[in-house]
């Protein structure tokens, strides 16, 4: 069993975190704002001082947290406090360019660094179920998978440090796309009259259906926004990134793009902190 750190008690940290704490591993939480470690640190783990705390602590460092400035900022305020034999596990969905730059700093004071970020949502963290794409040394993917094996259904090897990342971007072009035209769809439903909230039913197991059908589209329908199970500006932020790597790769990516910024209108109407569920007050009569 090794000493697990984990950073980022967000809406994916915190029910990640608890399997880890069910599983018994010896787990030491951190987050920017402190107060957010306490369900965690009532439920058995114990909460680091401060990062060099949570260094001395532990064999395996994870990270979860909103977004490549972060993670940036987080390990560079790491990097003194790490050991040669650490190994960094980043689930966040970050640039794959920064992703290898932070890898190669690491990888200076004898770390490896694994991007692994997921898919699933909250559901699939609570439930054990993520998928993850790893991008690292493959013999090191393969020695964390009795320890990811307890968050995840699959873990993937998709190549070296950016692959995962760069995997993650290409999810989310799918799930994004997916939710935009979902919410498109329950709106025209409900405005010709059909009961659009019998259209996931309708439409499980038929090529037209998606988890995000079942779980946000039953929500888009039936209008129930106030459980945030996921947020808006996390999928706008994964598909600038999609953006910048297309035009760094000469790629050509028109829906995403398209997506990307009917996903900022929405946002900039004060939906970024909101679950993307909302998405169909763009198209719909309010209720």
């Amino acid at each position: 069993m090794q000493s697990l750190g984990f950073i980022g008690m967000g809406l994916m940290g915190v029910p990640m975190s608890r399997r880890l704490l069910a599983a018994g591993y010896d787990l030491m939480v951190w987050n920017r704002s402190a107060d957010k470690c306490a369900p965690l640190a009532a439920a058995g783990a114990k909460q680091a001082a401060d990062l060099a705390a949570l260094c001395a602590h532990s064999e395996v460092i994870m990270l979860c947290i909103a977004n490549t400035d972060v993670v940036a900022e987080v390990t560079a305020r790491l990097l003194p406090h790490l050991r040669a034999g650490q190994v960094i596990v980043d689930f966040s969905s970050i640039a794959p360019d920064v992703t290898r730059a932070l890898a190669a700093q690491v990888n200076t004071k004898g770390v490896a660094w694994v991007d692994c970020p997921v898919s699933g949502g909250v559901a699939g963290a609570e439930a054990g179920s993520l998928a993850m794409m790893a991008g690292g040394d493959a013999r090191v993917i393969d020695q964390l998978r009795p320890l990811l094996a307890n968050l995840s259904a699959r873990v993937t090897h998709m190549g070296p440090n950016g692959a995962g990342q760069t995997s993650k971007i290409c999810n989310q072009m799918i799930v994004s796309c997916n939710v935009l035209v979902m919410a498109e769809v329950l709106a025209l439903a409900e405005k010709s009259g059909v009961d659009a909230t019998q259209i996931p039913a309708a439409l499980k197991g038929g090529f037209a259906d998606s988890i995000p059908l079942q779980l946000t589209g039953t929500r888009m329908a039936a209008h129930d926004f106030a459980e945030v199970k996921w947020h808006v500006k996390t999928l706008l932020k994964d598909l600038d990134m999609a953006n910048a790597l297309a035009k760094e790769m000469g790629s050509a990516i028109p829906m995403a793009g398209l997506g990307a910024e009917l996903m900022r209108l929405h946002g900039s109407k004060g939906n970024l902190e909101k679950d993307p569920s909302t998405l169909i007050e763009m198209y719909a009569e309010k209720k």
